[in-house]
């Protein structure tokens, strides 16, 4: 999953004109950043099965661990502002990505040199943090190029995310197969994403203000102000309704991350690199989703397509769940993945909605979700230790159904 930027009155100065060299180098690079976000993420989730193996964790340890890595993820949301307003785009960016590369070569090291479980936390923290803050930066460049060009493209490049998890999913179970060993593998992907970052935040341009600004019609605000109008939000009924979607979604999004390889492991008896192929089918199916979502949403609208979503995603767990046979398991995978594709990018728009204090309103839903994002690892964690792994992915199925039930709240405007 990644996190939506606060919408900002600014307009972003251009490099060029729309559909200039240098404006279209700017998306390009954009892109770049979305898909090796995704394909530093997926590495790691492809090998968890291996790093549990080598550690000899039990199942509640392993949930452990990726609590470090949400953790890390929301202090990077907290400190990406700053980098961005200290060093700029291009910098800010490179150095996040250069905490997240050093991160996955410690916890290559922790698993197969060390064997530690703490060092494996550590470093899965240094993940999180520079994986949190680039979430920020890029989706921040994305609407800014956005903009620029004229045309609408924060789909496409959050299906370019998905493309990368899902290239990371495959290199992974490749890895897998061949019987690498995850500090080589983790070290060759950390190399290989820093290498692409520092080659595409050359064609992102220096921007002002795109790190700290008022929300929409405030002139000149204050830290008081931009405290009061956070939390005046909160006691908006509609958005907690739409972080009620974001939540259920993004549970769901973020548990098939953490779990969907090991519980196709210890829940049906895959080997690891059948269970790694099963995360990529459903990242796979997460970025068909997101491709194709934009028109599908313009067509019917987005309650109708939320709803839509919760069915398929409740159906899908229900049948990966109950699997008899390998089959109706991958066509669950598909299913999930499918059903939990739009939930975040849609909240996201409903929450910016209303432009008169969009910016906090989109930092709430934002928080909802990633709370989903930091909880969700350890408490499937738990509940599998003790009921099964499988039994544990019931409460998704809960909160999907939770989500499908608060889609009306993200109705369009104009459709209300």
């Amino acid at each position: 999953m990644t996190a939506p930027s606060e919408p900002t009155d600014a307009s972003a100065p251009s490099p060029g004109s729309p559909n200039g060299p240098g404006t279209l180098a700017w998306r390009n690079a954009v892109f770049a950043v979305f898909f090796i976000s995704g394909l530093g993420l997926a590495s790691w989730v492809a090998r968890i099965p291996a790093v549990r193996d080598s550690l000899r964790l039990d199942t509640a340890l392993v949930g452990v661990l990726i609590f470090g890595l949400s953790a890390g993820s929301v202090l990077g949301l907290v400190v990406a502002v700053r980098l961005l307003a200290r060093f700029g785009a291009p910098r800010a960016m490179t150095i996040s990505v250069a905490t997240s590369s050093i991160g996955l070569v410690v916890v290559g090291a922790g698993a197969t040199l060390l064997e530690s479980a703490p060092v494996v936390f550590a470093g899965l923290a240094a993940v999180g943090l520079g994986m949190g803050s680039l979430d920020v930066m890029m989706n921040v460049e994305g609407a800014a190029a956005e903009r620029a060009i004229r045309k609408t493209l924060m789909p496409l490049m959050h299906a370019c995310f998905s493309l990368g998890t899902v290239v990371g999913a495959l290199l992974g179970a490749a890895a897998s197969a061949l019987s690498v060993s995850v500090f080589w593998h983790l070290t060759a992907i950390a190399v290989l994403v820093f290498l692409i970052a520092v080659v595409a935040v050359r064609s992102i341009p220096e921007l002002e203000n795109t790190a700290e600004t008022s929300a929409p019609g405030e002139p000149a605000s204050t830290w008081r102000s931009r405290l009061r109008a956070s939390l005046s939000v909160w006691a908006d009924p509609g958005v907690l309704l739409i972080g009620a979607i974001v939540l259920g979604m993004t549970f769901a999004e973020g548990s098939a991350n953490d779990w969907i390889a090991l519980a196709s492991v210890d829940g049906h008896g895959f080997s690891n690199t059948a269970g790694a192929i099963v995360f990529g089918v459903f990242v796979a199916a997460m970025t068909v989703g997101r491709v194709i979502g934009g028109p599908v949403i313009d067509r019917f609208g987005r309650v109708p397509v939320l709803r839509a979503c919760a069915v398929i995603g409740v159906l899908g767990l229900l049948l990966f769940i109950l699997a008899p046979n390998d089959f109706a398991l991958y066509a669950g995978t598909v299913l999930w993945g499918v059903g939990a594709s739009l939930g975040f990018p849609v909240g996201m728009s409903a929450a910016a909605d209303d432009t008169r204090n969009s910016a906090a309103r989109v930092s709430a839903v934002a928080m909802i979700g990633y709370f989903a994002f930091l909880v969700g690892p350890p408490v499937l964690g738990l509940l599998g230790q003790n009921w099964g792994i499988l039994n544990a992915l019931y409460l998704i199925v809960a909160l999907m159904a939770l989500a499908g039930l608060a889609a009306p709240a993200a109705r369009e405007r104009h459709r209300r």
